[in-house]
């Protein structure tokens, strides 16, 4: 059976030579490059040394291709509710006398949300409240608090949950989330800030505003981001230029978003101007909200990930694949939740979840890139 080989991946990741490892698992240069080749398979003594030299876990280094393959399907009774059910769309799975159904997400969150204490005075300076606390039981100091924009980020959330880590996620830009990072109120960023110049994600952004050596990037997916239309796009809605067009209207992303800084480029590559626009100024703070003002029928298209566009049953025209990193600052790496985060990246549980919600390529999940 055909076997995944990562090692030769994880080795440079760790800076080793052949020689080195293979002076450290107590082989040869030559075994190391057969392993690497795929041409010798290791027995479990010298894998799980490989393992611990190169500080992964034995199925990061190798593993069954046909274990990352396999689709399963059932058949499933869908919940009656007020939404027109299309392929793609997410669903939750329950088991009811014996019958499986599945149900459709709700438009919005209609429930309470999650709360540890209430607001008693926001005080004269925003960044300092007092806070009346519902428990005195200090769960919340073992917390990671990350801030972005990736519809996606609740996949990462509960496979953390399944390993004993809480998580806060705030929804903020990318240029905000950088930001909060470099004030040292976050512990994890999500950023696709793409450089016109160059092309490249995230990185140039990063070096620019961080000193050197004092933040690390850690690749999380590569997501689609194009325009989201109504289902069958019934007005016929192809490119960027369409968007001028006094029949179309939009809702736009704030400024210091990467989905705003992606629709000006292209707006100003298709020689567009952008007050001839309809919806220009209309602001939605998020891939979904923009999204579900496309569903709701308020605006005919916005730009947004093919994920906010697969949540809605929305119709779907690909522009721009990009980079989505997470920036950690240096000072916690060795948090043990960011520890476990950096490893669920690399899980194939948790990249095959992510990958199916439509729109994401995990395979360099957990690659540091700076």
């Amino acid at each position: 059976m055909p076997i995944e080989n990562n090692l030769a991946r994880y080795r440079k990741k760790r800076g080793l030579s052949a020689i080195e490892l293979a002076r450290e698992v107590d082989v040869s240069r030559q075994t190391i490059y057969a392993m690497e080749a795929g041409t010798y398979v290791p027995n479990t003594l010298v894998a799980l040394k490989l393992a611990r030299v190169l500080q992964v876990r034995v199925e990061d280094l190798f593993r069954l291709e046909s274990a990352e393959a396999p689709v399963h399907a059932e058949t499933a009774e869908l919940l009656p509710s007020g939404q027109e059910a299309q392929p793609g769309m997410p669903v939750q799975l329950c088991d009811v006398d014996d019958r499986l159904v599945a149900v459709l997400p709700a438009p919005a969150a209609w429930s309470l949300p999650p709360a540890d204490a209430v607001l008693l005075d926001p005080g004269k300076r925003r960044s300092r409240a007092r806070v009346r606390l519902f428990h005195e039981d200090p769960q919340y100091r073992k917390r990671l608090l990350i801030t972005g924009c990736d519809p996606g980020i609740s996949v990462l959330l509960r496979h953390l949950q399944r390993e004993g880590v809480e998580a806060v996620v705030a929804s903020r830009n990318s240029s905000q989330s950088l930001d909060l990072l470099k004030r040292s109120l976050i512990h994890v960023a999500g950023s696709h800030l793409r450089d016109a110049a160059t092309g490249e994600s995230n990185l140039p952004a990063v070096r620019k505003q961080f000193p050197k050596g004092s933040v690390a990037v850690f690749s999380y997916a590569v997501w689609e981001q194009g325009i989201v239309v109504a289902r069958g796009n019934p007005k016929r809605i192809q490119r960027i230029e369409d968007m001028a067009r006094a029949d179309v209207t939009i809702v736009n992303r704030e400024p210091g978003s990467g989905t705003r800084l992606m629709l000006d480029n292209q707006l100003r590559q298709g020689g567009v101007p952008p007050e001839s626009v309809l919806g220009y100024g209309e602001i939605a703070r998020g891939h979904l909200r923009a999204a579900w003002q496309v569903k709701s029928g308020q605006v005919d298209c916005c730009l947004a990930t093919k994920t906010a566009a697969c949540v809605f049953g929305l119709d779907f025209i690909p522009l721009e694949s990009e980079r989505y990193d997470l920036v950690i600052g240096n000072q916690n790496l060795g948090h043990p939740a960011v520890q476990v985060l950096l490893d669920t990246l690399r899980r194939t549980a948790f990249r095959r979840e992510l990958e199916g919600l439509g729109g994401y390529d995990t395979r360099n999940a957990g690659d540091q890139l700076l």
